[in-house]
């Protein structure tokens, strides 16, 4: 009785959580006036206004965050999400989107004394409290769901390989509170398939979801079953049931494949990329653009430094430039300061930089351990033909190399390269296996968000005078 209630009413259970999080923000608000005025923690005393004034505007606050979660995706289920990770950045959007909203209320209505210590407790409050209220709540789905409660049952149609690869996946992940009832198959010799049943034959499918509890059918079949299709759908529509369908090419496609239309045409896009989106690549290229042109100004000294130094300690240019492979295949001159002694170019492109290496110069192997010798880059940001954060561009003929001998090698290049990337922060720097370095930039190009770039320069900021494989 408890699962069918459960299993059947979601939207109690959207009820009950908007509910929590009503609290939990009010709560957050009456926190932050109590700590604020009344244990007088911040030493700034008491207010004229009273509690009443200060507490008002929860009337509005209310449901702007609500409709703000609600946008944002938080009441919609998590069934597949691991991790909290991805539901608390969302409450962290949504909380900052909600004081942004509050303030700009706050002004409209001419309450400018309300107090801004008291604001900024309640969104760190909102916040904390939301998070570990999801937490919480996810810790106890699992609980229930480990019990037997809160099952969504599942019918693969096909148990052949593409079946029982995902039946494997639903079973090794029971977090998800999926439950398979069993396969449909036309293969007379399958009668247990991943410990599961057989349940009969693809045209027994109306009788098996007539006497079973489906919440959703799973179709898992190869291209020589495309003539049975339309009647699987159709039976499937008939009985109120939600089909879903694995594509028997999904093996080709990257972990978020991106649907697109040309006129009334669906195209399904091999591999998502953020950085296709113009927006993302606005926000991407004016961060770019405004750090770039504030750094410039505040490291002149040091570049200017810098450049006399590398002028003294050895003859030859200030700057080195070396072709590199750029966004969609583009080559460019990268800069650097130069640390090594001058040598030919053309003898020794294919050897790597070794520690100890004797073509760098004393001066030279100390702008390289700090990374100072890469800040001429920031010219090349400039010009557009790389980013600060992004994977490392490699010069052409090991690229050349590269692409026959690492597999995917090339989806690197659909971006800008950057200075410091994914894999340089996870210690794939310099002479390091090559195949962990692009597993990372992939990751990169297929998960990039803004968030993640201004973790990815911290962390790069942090390892600049640690980082081991520098020399």
């Amino acid at each position: 009785m408890v699962n069918y209630l459960i299993r059947e009413n979601q939207r109690i259970f959207n009820s009950l959580l908007v509910t929590i999080d009503i609290v939990v923000i009010t709560f957050a608000l009456i926190l932050a006036w109590f700590i604020r005025f009344e244990t007088n923690l911040l030493g700034f005393g008491s207010s004229v206004w009273g509690f009443e004034r200060y507490i008002m505007p929860i009337i509005f606050i209310i449901p702007a965050y609500i409709f703000i979660y609600y946008l944002l995706g938080l009441y919609s289920p998590q069934r597949t999400q691991k991790t909290i990770k991805s539901e608390a950045f969302k409450i962290v959007q949504a909380n900052v989107l909600g004081l942004l909203f509050l303030s700009t209320f706050l002004f409209i209505s001419e309450l400018t004394d309300y107090s801004r210590y008291m604001l900024a407790m309640f969104g760190l409050f909102s916040t904390i409290f939301s998070v570990t209220e999801r937490f919480f709540l996810r810790q106890f789905l699992k609980y229930i769901r480990a019990q037997g409660y809160n099952i969504k049952y599942i019918l693969v149609i096909g148990a052949g390989k593409l079946g029982q690869k995902f039946a494997n996946v639903i079973i090794q992940n029971e977090y998800m509170g999926y439950r398979i009832i069993g396969f449909l198959d036309d293969d007379p010799k399958k009668d247990t398939v991943c410990s599961l049943k057989v349940l009969g034959k693809l045209n027994d499918l109306e009788n098996v979801i007539e006497v079973n509890t489906v919440d959703r059918i799973v179709v898992a079949l190869s291209p020589t079953h495309n003539e049975l299709m339309d009647w699987i759908i159709e039976a499937c529509e008939k009985s109120g049931i939600r089909a879903e369908i694995i594509p028997d090419y999904y093996s080709y496609l990257s972990s978020k494949p991106h649907m697109g239309m040309i006129e009334d045409i669906p195209l399904l896009k091999i591999r998502y990329v953020p950085l296709d989106n113009h927006l993302n690549q606005f926000i991407k290229r004016t961060a770019d653009l405004l750090l770039v042109i504030l750094f410039l100004i505040i490291l002149s000294p040091l570049l200017l430094v810098t450049a006399i130094m590398v002028k003294i300690s050895s003859p030859g240019s200030v700057i080195f430039k070396q072709e590199r492979f750029g966004k969609d295949r583009k080559v460019f001159n990268m800069y650097k300061f130069r640390s090594m002694k001058l040598h030919d170019e053309e003898k020794e492109k294919y050897k790597w930089t070794t520690k100890n290496d004797s073509r760098v110069t004393r001066f030279g192997s100390f702008i390289r351990r700090t990374s100072i010798d890469e800040l001429p880059q920031l010219f090349n940001i400039l010009k557009g033909e790389m980013s600060l954060i992004g994977p490392r561009p490699e010069r052409p003929h090991l690229v050349e190399k590269f692409k026959d001998e690492v597999p995917k090698y090339m989806i690197k290049h659909h971006v800008r390269p950057g200075m410091s990337g994914w894999a340089q922060i996870n210690g794939y720097r310099g002479n390091t296996s090559i195949f962990k370095r692009i597993e990372h930039d992939i990751y990169y190009v297929e998960n990039w968000t803004l968030s993640m770039d201004m973790v990815i320069f911290f962390r790069t900021l942090i390892n600049l005078f640690r980082d081991k494989n520098a020399y």
